[in-house]
């Protein structure tokens, strides 16, 4: 059960509130056009509302059972030596030297 019920129509008026409210200016053709746009949105939330889902099993995720994340198991880390032997300007034997990209 909704808290609130679905509007049967949207008017122009109340476009102009939210409009109002979001401090937009919408000219007379905006106004139209957001006013279908919102009354076709509304449309397809209440045939959502409609849709029987008595049984359904409630989900927090569309996925079930398919973990996507690795385990957390500690592993050796690579020598900072042997990732920077194949660094193009090995002059700084701490860091990689890039391009400078911050006047």
């Amino acid at each position: 059960m909704l808290a609130f019920a679905m509007p049967g129509r949207i008017t122009r008026e109340e476009v102009l509130n939210v409009a109002a409210l979001a401090n937009l200016e919408l000219n007379s053709t905006e106004v139209d056009l957001f006013t279908r746009q919102l009354a076709e949105i509304l449309a397809y939330v209440d045939q959502l509302r409609q849709v029987d889902t008595a049984g359904i099993q409630p989900t927090a995720h569309a996925v079930m059972g398919q973990l996507a994340d690795r385990p957390d198991a500690v592993v050796p880390c690579l020598d900072p030596r042997d990732a920077l032997a194949a660094a193009p300007d090995p002059a700084d034997a701490a860091f990689f030297r890039v391009p400078r990209v911050i006047g």
